[in-house]
């Protein structure tokens, strides 16, 4: 079987041309120099003597193998649901049993929001991670309540003591934590507490 060399650049879209076709290559040759091989069934791609890719021939078009391109890459484009568990169990346990949890039911329907999640991460993973123990804790595990907490920066704070109040006010901050634990008089309770006083003088 004859087989026809050539020389090529591997461009940054990592795919490199033989011919009428493009063929993907490995992203950390990005910019080098490879030598290629191909036959009528089979292009082959060396760099500096080393096998580095196999493809089977095509004679226009494109082939492009998804692993090639840089693992950062290859994530944003997949987010599967399997990709999301993974990303999760990175984090730990708290930010694990969220997704678990979303994507028990209907896990394509409620993948964007688990996808919604673990893009939090921009905030850290500790803080995400101490995020959705906190959504855990007050019962409302969603990437609304999540996203809430780190922007309050109440992640860390002590746990509130009833439910719904509870959660509401530390989305607020401490100064919301610290309002909602200390109940208001209104004006006329106010009267009411000095004119018992006063009845109660009078009394002496």
């Amino acid at each position: 079987m004859l087989a026809r060399w050539a020389t090529a650049t591997v461009g940054p879209d990592i795919h490199i041309k033989v011919g009428r076709t493009l063929y993907s290559v490995p992203w950390k040759l990005i910019g080098r120099k490879v030598d290629v091989r191909s036959t009528a069934t089979m292009v082959q791609v060396f760099h500096e003597g080393d096998l580095v890719k196999t493809h089977a021939a095509l004679e226009q078009g494109k082939r492009t193998d998804k692993n090639d391109y840089p693992p950062e890459k290859i994530a944003f484009q997949m987010k599967t649901p399997i990709w999301c568990r993974t990303q999760a169990s990175e984090v730990r346990d708290g930010c694990r049993e969220v997704i678990d949890h979303l994507l028990e039911v209907n896990a394509l329907y409620r993948l964007r929001a688990a996808q919604g999640i673990l893009g939090l991460r921009k905030y850290g993973d500790g803080r995400l991670e101490a995020a959705c123990t906190k959504a855990i804790t007050v019962g409302d595990p969603s990437y609304r309540i999540i996203k809430g907490i780190l922007i309050a920066g109440t992640e860390t704070d002590p746990e509130p003591e009833t439910g719904d109040a509870g959660a509401a006010a530390f989305l607020h901050g401490p100064e919301g934590l610290f309002a909602a634990a200390i109940p208001t008089q209104t004006t006329d309770e106010l009267h009411g507490d000095q004119d018992r006083d006063d009845a109660e003088e009078a009394a002496r």
